[in-house]
């Protein structure tokens, strides 16, 4: 089949790439000049199943209100909000009952678990070489910290995930340049997770896309989709549509728009984060590979040569606007805990500070599969789990529903996410797609 794949993002690239090798003619239209450049650009990175939960959970809104008064807030509301982010904020809410979570986390995890295996398979199969470090501790500072995150442990016990936690000493021996001065009870220590450059990864499978026939078309946008024949395309700038076969729908958060004229509303909102990403000054007191501090939701990572700090969920605001105080949080993390690691302070350093939206649906789970219109697809909505979700994603949402990679495998695929169906909306404008989970 001829299929168009709209973004060029982690989840665009992965899903071009599955489509071509299972057999498909792909053409990817992406409107930046180059793959990777919004949500995937500077992400923490972290590769860790088990921590990929929703949102959405009870006793999160108490946590949130809780921490919106703080100055290191990992949860941060900004002006102006809008009618979309209320609205969101709403549904969230809705969807943090116990019943709702356990689903959505169930989805989301096995999803997760699949996709690190397919991302190890890629990485060794086609040897691509790109940063990465194994190994993933999560910090606690104090005796609190360690009672908050047990929740979290239990569900790591339910996943069937190898975790211990340790002292700090032990703590210490593991990544020896941790600051002597920071006092702190200890961590939790997952040896099979770890860290990757999202970016690097997408630029090699987006090279390996286009030695086995993809069409990588950059600096083009896709303007609107035929309401007729949704695998119709009309690019901006043309005067007529190009058609295709199927059309997948990889484009974050600028899909809401290019699918509502089609009757789907998706409650998909901007929920930003950022990082800022430093050379490494002297190796012996940089971390090892990825840590992630317990009370401030910040993620410390090696990527090669750099060290990556990142953390921080805002709601509303403008990408273009960079909070200053979200910022000075990512420094006294990283300055808490590797004071001499990176290169931030010297006038010649070139620190990268950075500013993302993740798209963000109000429950968890990403849309993946079927729109309900004949010829569109979906595979959107990841938040910040793209990168951790982006290789399995591209297995479940093509249009042949990951036949052909059965196949390949010699064995059943046992699907890790249900496939997610959006109904087409009723004509009036306040009606929202009905979202339904079918096994």
């Amino acid at each position: 089949m001829r299929v168009a794949v709209i973004g060029a993002g982690i989840i665009g690239i992965t899903t071009a790439y599955e489509l071509a090798v299972d057999g498909h003619e792909v053409t990817v239209f992406e409107r930046r000049s180059a793959a990777a450049e919004e949500t995937s650009f500077a992400n923490a990175g972290v590769v860790a199943p088990g921590y990929v939960t929703p949102w959405a959970a009870p006793g999160m809104p108490g946590k949130v209100i809780s921490h919106l008064l703080s100055r290191h807030a990992p949860v941060k509301l900004a002006w102006p909000l809008s009618g979309r982010d209320l609205a969101w904020m709403w549904k969230w809410y809705q969807a943090c009952k116990l019943d709702t979570y356990l689903v959505n986390r169930a989805q989301m995890q096995r999803l997760a678990f699949y996709s690190r295996e397919r991302l190890h398979q890629l990485t060794d199969g086609l040897q691509l070489e790109y940063d990465r470090s194994p190994g993933y501790m999560v910090l606690l500072r104090s005796e609190k910290d360690s009672k908050l995150v047990q929740p979290s442990l239990q569900v790591l016990r339910e996943a069937g995930v190898t975790f211990r936690e340790i002292n700090a000493d032990e703590v210490r021996r593991i990544e020896p340049a941790l600051n002597p001065d920071t006092a702190f009870l200890g961590a939790v220590h997952l040896p099979d997770d770890g860290v990757a450059n999202c970016r690097q990864f997408a630029l090699l499978l987006k090279n390996e896309a286009l030695r086995i026939g993809v069409n990588f078309e950059f600096n083009t946008t896709a303007a609107q989709l035929d309401r007729a024949q949704a695998a119709s395309i009309l690019i901006a700038g043309e005067d007529t549509p190009r058609a295709f076969d199927q059309v997948v729908m990889c484009a974050g958060l600028a899909s809401a728009a290019l699918l509502r004229p089609l009757g789907l509303k998706i409650p998909m909102t901007a929920v930003y984060g950022y990082s800022i990403s430093a050379p490494i000054r002297e190796p012996l007191n940089a971390p090892r590979s990825a840590l992630m501090d317990e009370r401030y939701k910040v993620a410390i990572s090696r990527l090669g040569n750099r060290v990556r700090v990142a953390g921080s969920a805002e709601i509303g605001g403008s990408l273009d606007t960079k909070r200053a105080s979200s910022i000075q949080t990512l420094y006294k993390v990283l300055n808490d805990w590797f004071p001499g690691a990176a290169q931030h302070s010297n006038l010649g350093a070139h620190v990268q500070e950075w500013k993302g939206a993740r798209p963000m649906l109000p429950d968890g789970p990403p849309i993946i599969g079927s729109s309900g219109l004949p010829g569109l697809w979906l595979n959107l909505g990841h938040g910040s789990s793209g990168w951790a979700l982006s290789c399995g994603s591209a297995g479940a949402g093509g249009p042949d529903g990951g036949q052909a990679r059965r196949n390949r495998h010699g064995r059943p695929w046992d699907r890790p996410i249900a496939l997610v169906h959006v109904q087409p909306c009723r004509p009036k404008p306040q009606d929202e797609c009905l979202v339904a989970v079918s096994a």
